[in-house]
């Protein structure tokens, strides 16, 4: 028989033996690590820096009068009361056309459809989420706007268009986590299967769909593009029709970013960091639904 050392070739699967690349590999994954932190510390310190500077040259602005009084004349003060509104509106008739059409869609590909036909729907829903937010604008100025004028309405339909998809996605993929067992159990006493989905599958992935429908909400409310086309010719004045165009956040941003008016553009900061704050209520909404619908089911 051959007689073999610590280190030689017979012990070269011998896991007691010191491997002469763990310090290469502990550098290694040293490195990966501190890289990770970096970069979680320059994604942090890119949001301080955007929050700062949209503040900072903003906050001249930030007084009661800016919530309360609608777009200002040439030369005169004034606030965003009447984009603050407008957007309020828009976003709301947005809300009741996507969401119910968006629930109802991931609810059939999840509990109805075949296999084929929700694979072909999820594409479906994938390709509408990628479609530029600008190109909707087109669309519905087009189909919409051109022969009957701006309006409100037309604006929540384009902002629908972009909502429905990430509602539906969002919806689906929670629907599709809630346990099958749960549906066979229903099944099995007799229950039907709609009275299934919505006593039982709903109420149990509610959670998850709140979450999508905020971020979903949050992602809608700064679009400016399709408002452009839609609802951007209105007045200085606080209004609740919504059959003519009414003032929006974003469009004021934009609007107010454009003045030679160094006041308006000073606005115009203070009106951003409005609806960056807003985005990150909308968020910080959705983590505190998705953290306790997770802690209800690790309880259940």
């Amino acid at each position: 028989m051959s007689t073999t050392t610590p280190h030689g070739p017979g012990n070269e699967f011998d896991i007691t033996t010191r491997s002469n690349g763990l310090t290469r590999r502990r550098l290694t994954e040293k490195f990966f690590g501190l890289l990770a932190i970096l970069s979680a510390l320059v994604a942090v310190a890119i949001l301080a820096l955007v929050l700062g500077t949209v503040l900072f040259k903003g906050i001249d602005s930030l007084d009661w009068s800016f919530f309360t009084e609608p777009r200002p004349l040439f030369g005169e003060d004034g606030g965003i009361a009447d984009a603050l509104i407008g957007s309020v509106l828009i976003v709301g008739m947005c809300m009741v056309m996507a969401i119910p059409c968006a629930v109802l869609v991931a609810i059939y590909m999840s509990e109805y459809a075949s296999a084929r036909v929700a694979a072909f729907l999820r594409l479906v829903l994938d390709v509408m989420n990628g479609i530029p937010a600008i190109v909707v604008g087109i669309f519905v100025f087009g189909l919409l706007v051109v022969g009957h004028g701006q309006s409100a309405v037309y604006g929540a339909f384009a902002l629908a268009i972009l909502m429905l998809p990430m509602v539906a996605r969002a919806t689906q993929e929670v629907l599709d986590i809630v346990p099958r067992s749960q549906r066979e159990a229903s099944l099995a006493l007799g229950v039907t299967k709609w009275r299934t989905t919505w006593n039982i599958i709903l109420p149990s992935a509610i959670g998850g769909i709140l979450t999508g429908v905020v971020i979903a909400v949050a992602r809608v409310a700064g679009e400016t593009a399709p408002l452009l086309f839609t609802s951007s010719i209105a007045a200085n004045a606080v209004s609740f029709d919504v059959s003519s165009a009414l003032p929006t956040l974003p469009v004021a941003i934009f609007v107010f970013s454009e003045s030679p008016d160094p006041s308006e553009q000073a606005m115009a900061w203070a009106a951003a960091f409005v609806l960056i704050a807003f985005v990150l209520v909308m968020n910080v909404l959705a983590k505190i639904f998705a953290g306790r619908k997770r802690r209800q089911l690790e309880g259940g």
